[in-house]
């Protein structure tokens, strides 16, 4: 089912799909709740449909790392909530490309800079495992998209560009095996941040099984300018699924016009979801989830 799911994928985009409403609304669960229970009433009391995965609400441990049988019940879970899941937020690929000299904050002593060049050797060396591990989990919980970074910012990201193609092309011919898509995030501590990096990544990796998870909130924490100018670089055909923060969207003190980006979205024929990262660190994550959602109320009316 999923592989018949994800071949049907681009003729779908031939066709203008309904509007951006809150069907196509979408949360990350542990944005906006403490437990899975809490995530799921959350859900029902704005009777959204979708949500997307990272790690589990109020435990430190991520739903795409599960093993069968914790898999088996948190699908359950769902399932039993009616709740369906639009993306699987992994780590993939988020950590130090081995070899570079990534840039990292303050002046990390020695001993640390080993520990991390190590972790990174590791997780790189598994790397192929861990994809084989998140499309097990994509399968169990029916979900065709998994999110993948690009390896901790360098000085020159430009310059590890084609190195980093390599690796994802053979990840993209698996997942494209397998009948999922790995959507690669903007992210600004990774290699890629700006759209102009997303759209040239893209060309280096061809594969159909290659798109973009697109958070705007990530480019201007570099100072970029997402919308509308890094959006009207985007190839939109590779754009998959749309993330937003709490930041953009109700606190400030740097906002997007949302109801622009939804028209444009909707003008370029883009069938994806729109998910809730609230991503607040100041301990009101839920009262900005809640207010998050109440801005949204009025935007997808």
């Amino acid at each position: 089912m999923l592989r018949r799911h994800f071949l049907a994928t681009p003729l779908a985009l031939s066709a203008a799909p309904a509007r951006i409403g809150w069907s196509r609304l979408s949360l990350l669960t542990d944005e906006i709740a403490r437990s899975p229970e809490e995530a799921i009433a959350f859900a029902h009391q704005y009777k959204v449909q979708w949500v997307e995965l990272r790690g589990v609400p109020g435990a430190r441990r991520s739903y795409w790392e599960m093993e069968p049988d914790e898999l088996r019940a948190a699908v359950q879970t769902f399932k039993d909530a009616n709740l369906r899941v639009s993306f699987l937020n992994t780590s993939m690929l988020k950590y130090d490309l081995p070899g570079t000299q990534p840039i990292l904050r303050g002046d990390p002593p020695p001993e640390a800079l080993e520990r991390r060049r190590k972790a990174g050797e590791a997780r790189f060396a598994n790397r192929m495992e861990e994809l084989r591990k998140a499309i097990r989990a994509a399968h169990a919980f029916e979900v065709d998209k998994i999110r993948v970074f690009t390896f901790t910012r360098t000085a020159e990201p430009e310059t590890l560009f084609a190195r980093i193609a390599e690796i994802l092309e053979p990840m993209a011919r698996l997942a494209e095996s397998e009948g999922v898509q790995l959507l690669v995030e903007n992210e600004g501590s990774c290699n890629v941040c700006h759209c102009h990096e997303l759209a040239e990544i893209c060309k280096l990796v061809p594969s159909k099984a290659f798109g973009i998870n697109w958070d705007p909130v990530n480019e201007m924490n570099r100072e970029g300018k997402p919308f509308p100018e890094g959006y009207a670089l985007l190839p939109k055909r590779r754009l998959h699924n749309v993330q937003m923060k709490a930041r953009a969207l109700v606190i400030g003190p740097d906002f997007l016009d949302w109801a622009a980006i939804f028209r444009a979205l909707e003008n370029d024929a883009y069938s994806g979801k729109i998910g809730l990262e609230t991503h607040v660190f100041d301990g009101t994550l839920i009262e900005k989830s809640h207010l998050s959602m109440a801005k949204l109320k009025e935007l997808l009316a």
